[in-house]
């Protein structure tokens, strides 16, 4: 790629913003909600702003009993596996929401997919505020990024100062499992620290923030304009490389350590080799024998205990991102008759 090349992409017609995925990670639930309520308001400004909006509760059984799930966790059900397989009385509530919202939203690999899907989440580690997607050259996630960024460090937006981080799970279309992955483009948008079942005012507000910028910057995009690379063009891309299980008893297989006090809460730290990892019960530090220095997140996260995972790692990388604009009309016919041609042989 050329370095001055500017990148031509389809319009962002459809964005569904989606809360509850998890029925007890309340900020995007109120979000949503809240968003419903001031429904009249977003449809005038989508006359303003050529961006259709929908506003998905997305479990709304989890959403109303307060748990992150019914049967099963929904945000593990969207493989092309699990929506394409067998259906019977005992298929759990969340593989059959799983399918609803596959119609709604997709079908998830199709020309009629929503164009871009922000599903909203909570953690309870010390993460800031998260864009998790699986692909790294998603021109338009990153550009949505670097948005938030420069929201962020400006003074005269209302972009809490808080951290920001672009994850990176490396997993294949076929093979991606959350809600988001039913988009064309999808990510989700990961804040914390919240305790589950509660919502904190502070990270509700980041969670509003995040979610209005990324509208903005849709409608700034499809209204024509060209999205340069800001000071830099490069943005730090973390990818998820490995998990952590907390150790566990042979035999009874409960955990035996806690993550120790010196890497609780410092999420996207450096962890080097020989750093404490866990602290036993009975006092002994456990280090962290890798044979590089990598960076972790979801340290503690209260939701992964039952996955068996105490943290994850990832490995730090610049990603240069182009200049994007939206395709004009013409090169959209262009595109949808190539497209046309392309089956036809």
């Amino acid at each position: 790629m050329e370095v001055d090349e500017v990148v031509c992409l389809p319009r962002l017609s459809r964005v569904a913003v989606c809360g509850g995925t998890h029925g007890n990670e309340m900020s995007g639930i109120y979000l949503v909600k809240e968003l419903l309520k001031a429904r009249k308001k977003v449809m005038e400004d989508e006359e303003e702003k050529p961006v259709s909006v929908m506003l998905v509760l997305s479990n709304p059984r989890a959403v109303q009993q307060c748990r992150r799930y019914i049967d099963t966790d929904l945000n593990r059900c969207f493989t092309h596996a699990t929506l394409s397989g067998p259906m019977s009385d005992t298929t759990p509530y969340e593989i059959i929401r799983s399918r609803e919202l596959n119609t709604m939203l997709g079908p998830k690999g199709s020309p009629g997919a929503v164009d871009l899907v922000c599903d909203l989440h909570n953690t309870t580690a010390n993460m800031g505020l998260c864009l998790i997607s699986y692909s790294d050259c998603d021109w338009i996630c990153l550009h949505i990024f670097r948005h938030l960024q420069a929201s962020r460090d400006r003074s005269c937006t209302h972009m809490p100062d808080v951290p920001l981080r672009y994850i990176h799970f490396d997993v294949s279309n076929k093979e991606s499992y959350s809600l988001d992955s039913v988009g064309k483009h999808g990510f989700a948008m990961e804040i914390g620290p919240q305790p589950h079942g509660v919502v904190r005012s502070n990270v509700y507000t980041a969670m509003k923030a995040g979610v209005q910028h990324m509208l903005d910057w849709v409608s700034f995009f499809n209204s024509g304009t060209v999205f340069f690379c800001f000071a830099t063009r490069f943005v730090d891309v973390f990818t998820m490389v490995k998990r952590f299980d907390y150790p566990r008893d042979s035999e009874t297989h409960d955990i035996t350590a806690a993550v120790h006090p010196q890497l609780q809460d410092r999420d996207f730290c450096l962890l080097h080799p020989e750093d404490p990892l866990f602290q036993t019960f009975s006092g002994e530090t456990l280090r962290y024998k890798g044979k590089e220095p990598l960076y972790p997140f979801f340290i503690n996260e209260c939701a992964y205990y039952e996955k068996g995972i105490a943290l994850s790692l990832a490995r730090k990388r610049r990603v240069m991102i182009p200049a994007i604009r939206v395709q004009t009309e013409q090169e959209e016919q262009s595109n949808e008759q190539r497209f046309t041609s392309e089956e036809e042989e």
